[in-house]
C-alpha cells in the first residue's frame, strides 16, 4: 500500500487531537477533583455515584427527622415539667390549707393562686412545636383544652380518639418513633381535682377539708413522672439513633469518595506523562510533514 503525505499528515493530525483530548480530560478531573463529570466517561462509576448519592441524601433526610423528633420530645418533657412543678406547689399549699387557723384572707390567697396554677396547666396542655399541638395526638391543629364543642368535658375533649392517637415520624428504613404523648386523660385529671379544690374554698369553705388533696396531689405528680420516664426512655433511643445515622452518613460518604475522588498525585502524574507524549508526538510530527516542492515555490 503506497503512503502518501496526506496519509500521514491526517494520521499525525488525527493522533494530536486524541492526546489534546486526553489531556483536557485528566486536566477537568484535576480542575474538579471527580474522576466523572458527565455519565460518558465512565458510566459504572457515575450509575455508583448515583446510588452513594441517593443514601447520604436519605440518610440527610432521616437527620431532619430525628431533629423534629427531638423538638417533639423535648417540648414534651419540659412541659410536664412544669406541670409537675405547678403540682408540687399545689401539694404544699393542700398541706398547710388545713390549719384552722386560716383567716378568710389566707383562703382567698390560696384560692387566688391555685386558679393560676390551674391558668397554668391549661396553658402546658397547649404546648406547641412550630404551628403543632403536641399533646392532641393526630389534631396537631386543635389545641388539647378549649376545644368548644359539645363533646368536651372541663374544656378537654372526651369523644374525639384522634386527641390520643400516636404521632409516628420515620428515622430509619422501616424504622419509626412515637413522638407524642398520650395526655388527655392526665390533664382531665389534673384539671379536675383543681376544680374540686376551688369548689372547696369556694362553696363548703372548710378548710379541713383540703387535706385530701395531698394525696391526689402526689397521685397526679406520679403519672406526670411516668410520662416523663417514658418520654426519656425514647431520648435515649433517638440518641442511639442518631449515633447510628452518623455512621451511616459516614460509610455512605467514603464509599461516594472512593467512587467518585481523584487521586491527586496520580492525575498530576498523568497529567505529566501525557504532556511529555504530546510534545514528543508534536517533535516527531514536524519531521513527517516535510516541506513540498509548493513551499518552495512561494
Amino acid at each position: 500500500m503506497r503512503v502518501t503525505q496526506s496519509m500521514l499528515s491526517s494520521n499525525m493530525l488525527r493522533n494530536l487531537s486524541t492526546s489534546y483530548n486526553n489531556m483536557g480530560k485528566v486536566q477537568e478531573q484535576i480542575n474538579t477533583g471527580k474522576k466523572v463529570n458527565r455519565p460518558s466517561d465512565d458510566p459504572v462509576v457515575a450509575m455508583k455515584g448515583m446510588g452513594y448519592r441517593m443514601q447520604v441524601d436519605k440518610v440527610a433526610q432521616y437527620q431532619r427527622n430525628l431533629g423534629e423528633v427531638n423538638n417533639y420530645l423535648d417540648s414534651s418533657d419540659d412541659a410536664l415539667d412544669k406541670v409537675g412543678s405547678a403540682l408540687h406547689r399545689v401539694k404544699d399549699l393542700m398541706t398547710n390549707a388545713p390549719n384552722g387557723t386560716l383567716t378568710q384572707e389566707d383562703r382567698e390567697a390560696i384560692l387566688s393562686e391555685v386558679k393560676q396554677l390551674r391558668a397554668q396547666v391549661q396553658d402546658l396542655a397547649n404546648t406547641k412545636v412550630g404551628d403543632k399541638y403536641i399533646f392532641s395526638g393526630t389534631k396537631t391543629d386543635s389545641p388539647l383544652h378549649g376545644v368548644h364543642a359539645p363533646s368536651t368535658e372541663e374544656g378537654y375533649p372526651i369523644a374525639d380518639n384522634a386527641f390520643s392517637k400516636s404521632v409516628d415520624i420515620e428515622v430509619f428504613d422501616g424504622v419509626t418513633l412515637n413522638v407524642n404523648t398520650d395526655v388527655v386523660d392526665m390533664f382531665k385529671e389534673i384539671d379536675k381535682m383543681f376544680g374540686d379544690i376551688e369548689n372547696a374554698i369556694e362553696v363548703t369553705k372548710e378548710s379541713s377539708e383540703l387535706g385530701r388533696f395531698i394525696g391526689e396531689s402526689q397521685n397526679n405528680m406520679d403519672v406526670v413522672l411516668t410520662k416523663r420516664a417514658d418520654i426519656g426512655a425514647r431520648q435515649n433511643r433517638v440518641e442511639m439513633m442518631s449515633n447510628r445515622l452518623e455512621s451511616q452518613e459516614a460509610a455512605a460518604k467514603k464509599q461516594m469518595s472512593e467512587n467518585e475522588d481523584i487521586d491527586y498525585e496520580k492525575a498530576i502524574t498523568d497529567m505529566l506523562t501525557l504532556e511529555s507524549i504530546h510534545r514528543a508526538a508534536l517533535s516527531v510530527g514536524s519531521r513527517i510533514i516535510q516541506p513540498s516542492l509548493v513551499d518552495f515555490l512561494r
